[in-house]
């Protein structure tokens, strides 16, 4: 294992609950890649609690949404962890800000099996939850771990598409995918020159006044003191900008049909992002699966609005089939 330096004190971006206990803990991917992880545990809790890990949005750290839904679900009884995905935050990967599809599903279905071998967990009734990008990475595991009861989204994105056809679609054509593809395999050759990755740079700042709507949403969270953080790539240089290379060849969900076990994907009904979501619950099968469009609501105000995110909802729906 990696020996990660790990922040003792309490830097997230939300309030610590006097009724939940933490602590950091690590454990290992089968790529060998150490990951660091926040543990929520419901105080005075007693016996096998169903449990929960949680990650997200794409390019946060655990200190942001994760850690305040890892600590909500806590709250409510369940045994919770935010983790940092691999090359980002807290955890280990060289080189660092790296991310791909097969790597970061299996950083879920590590933290499912570090739930499973905890003795106050029951590993009969774990849980995922995604947000954003890792929303995507949520379903994506969904398709493959069978151990995953229910599998939540909330205002998920499939990074996926976005790579390969840009936002909205509106670079779904093969000369767009081959410019990006020119642009990547060059930035490949000037990192090696140089010696280091170059970072393609979090939210854009200063924001510029014709910035559209949704990128204002996201500065008002990454780039001011609601949601900033010092670890988080979005809030700062972002990811490598050769990162995109395995998502721009890979698609996502190609087996969602076939996932058995319960999915609640959560969106905005506002948000830019929301055809993502309609667009994947439509591959699903089962009585088990439900869409939860929010009313009025866009895609940041599920990271941290609580007044907006439904956790009595997400409560129920997991219970019900856990």
């Amino acid at each position: 294992m990696e020996k990660l330096e790990l922040t003792a004190e309490w830097d997230k971006v939300f309030p610590k609950s006097k009724r939940v206990e933490h602590k950091k803990v690590t454990f290992t991917n089968h790529f060998g890649i150490t990951l660091a992880a926040d543990i929520y545990t419901p105080k005075n809790a007693e016996g096998r609690l169903p449990a929960i890990a949680v990650c997200g949005p794409f390019g946060a750290c655990k200190e942001q949404s994760s850690g305040l839904y890892a600590q909500e679900m806590a709250e409510r009884g369940f045994l919770a962890i935010a983790f940092d995905p691999s090359f980002t935050g807290e955890s280990g990967g060289f080189p660092r800000a790296m991310h791909s599809p097969d790597i970061n599903v299996e950083d879920f279905q590590s933290a499912v099996d570090f739930l499973s071998v905890q003795e106050n967990v029951d590993p009969e009734r774990i849980s995922i939850i995604g947000i954003c990008g890792w929303g995507g990475m949520a379903l994506q595991t969904a398709c493959v771990d069978t151990r995953v009861k229910v599998t939540v989204t909330s205002t998920m994105y499939d990074m996926s598409r976005v790579a390969g056809c840009g936002y909205f679609d509106g670079a779904d054509s093969a000369q767009a995918r081959n410019e990006a593809r020119r642009a990547v395999n060059a930035q490949r050759i000037a990192d090696l020159k140089s010696g280091e990755y170059k970072r393609a740079g979090g939210v854009v700042d200063p924001l510029p006044n014709d910035a559209p709507w949704f990128v204002k949403d996201y500065y008002d969270y990454y780039k001011t003191p609601r949601g900033y953080h010092p670890r988080s790539l979005n809030s700062n240089s972002g990811w490598a900008a050769q990162a995109g290379t395995s998502l721009m060849n890979t698609r996502l969900f190609a087996y969602a049909g076939e996932i058995e076990n319960a999915v609640l994907m959560v969106h905005g009904d506002k948000a830019h992002s929301c055809y993502f979501s309609r667009d994947a619950f439509k591959l699903l099968n089962g009585e088990n699966k439900e869409l939860l469009l929010i009313p009025g609501a866009v895609h940041t105000d599920l990271y941290d609005r609580k007044d907006i995110i439904p956790f009595d909802r997400i409560e129920r729906f997991i219970r019900k089939y856990v």
